[in-house]
């Protein structure tokens, strides 16, 4: 068969495909998302119902945790060279892949339509036209023996856009009652309607920071905020981490680890002297950079997800900076909210509908991104 007529085939297979998935209205999928906190790998097996609109019932959920050695080595590979993240791709889309058959095996799923996957990001350089998650080669639909849609960024960096941040198509679609979605993370995000069109954007770093300095303290991170909460505040320090400039700029905007390393981290290190007090300093600061955000108006509902809600002490500084009305969720969706919306974002990928949104990344069009394996 020459060149030509395989891309027909595969074009007529793709289109095959999403014929097929188009007259769908339901869809069960697994979703699988690694952070940048490098707490583990969340998995979730979802059963997505379309009805007018999305629905969504979470039927198995488990979080993986990293061994140390992974934590060690995705923690490190930003300064890996290109031949030896090459390599760390390919051993990293192994693991990955068998993480995702165990779940598959350990809960005994039968009937899914794809595993949807965001894999790790190593590095995340949209000014540079340059973003890289790996675990997403082709080889982990046959090694996971599953139908797979990964790679959701890099069509969006290519199309002008910040690649980040995707979920809050899913906000849009699945957590319309409220004015805002903020997510706790490695990285805080938020998204809302405005003027019709959803907009999005990181805002600070959280769980990156203060689990680096609760590691610090031969903690692997600070439960509940008490270690943060017994330390004192450092106004010079706040002073100067809320003058960073990257809080200056008008979103569409994103931050990756590079920007931690390059523009937190050395601020915090001139003040290393007290441990806790950086901790409590830097939660005030995550507090009021959030709480700039927000309108301040009661009616105005918050729906909060992400690691970050587990920490009592950052929860109260933001009730104390914004009169906005919070809302915790259930540990269900807490800690799988993202995995769960790249679950939704592989069933969009199926049904070749838009899932990456211009107004959220800066992108020149609206578009359904992530590239589809099939076994």
């Amino acid at each position: 068969m020459v060149a030509k007529d395989k891309v027909l085939v595969c074009n007529f297979q793709f289109s095959l495909i999403n014929f097929t998935n188009m007259k769908k209205a339901n869809y069960k999928v697994i979703g699988v998302m690694s952070g940048t906190s490098l707490d583990g790998i969340d998995l979730v097996y979802v059963n997505f119902d379309f009805k007018n609109s999305w629905s969504y019932k979470i039927l198995k959920a488990e979080t993986i945790p990293y061994p140390l050695n992974w934590q060690e080595t995705l923690a490190a590979a930003i300064n890996y060279s290109e031949e030896r993240l090459e390599e760390l791709n390919k051993k990293y889309t192994n693991f990955l892949a068998g993480i995702i058959s165990r779940f598959i095996e350990n809960h005994h799923i039968k009937d899914i339509d794809a595993v949807c996957s965001h894999g790790h990001t190593i590095k995340h350089e949209p000014e540079n036209n340059y973003t890289l998650q790996i675990g997403n080669l082709p080889e982990i639909a046959y090694l996971s023996g599953q139908t797979v849609i990964c790679d959701f960024r890099v069509q969006d960096v290519e199309f002008g856009g910040q690649g980040a941040p995707l979920v809050p198509i899913g906000d849009q679609l699945l957590f319309s009652d409220y004015k805002y979605c903020l997510n706790l993370g490695g990285f805080a995000n938020i998204s809302t309607d405005k003027s019709g069109e959803r907009l999005a954007y990181d805002i600070c770093a959280v769980n990156t920071v203060l689990n680096y300095y609760a590691q610090k303290l031969g903690k692997e991170f600070d439960e509940g905020g008490k270690l943060a909460a017994a330390g004192n505040l450092n106004e010079d320090l706040l002073k100067k981490l809320n003058k960073l400039a990257f809080y200056a700029q008008k979103p569409p905007k994103s931050l990756g680890i590079e920007w931690v390393k390059s523009e937190v981290f050395p601020v915090l290190e001139k003040h290393e002297e007290n441990l806790q007090d950086i901790l409590h300093t830097y939660t005030v600061h995550v507090a009021k950079q959030i709480a700039k955000t927000l309108d301040n108006d009661p009616n105005s509902k918050v729906f909060m997800t992400g690691g970050g809600t587990f920490n009592n002490f950052l929860i109260r500084l933001l009730k104390n900076e914004s009169k906005c009305h919070f809302t915790i969720p259930s540990d269900e969706i807490i800690n799988y909210k993202e995995a769960l919306i790249f679950g939704l974002l592989g069933v969009l990928k199926l049904r070749d509908e838009v899932n990456v949104l211009k107004s959220v990344t800066g992108a020149k069009k609206d578009h359904s991104s992530g590239v589809i394996y099939e076994i």
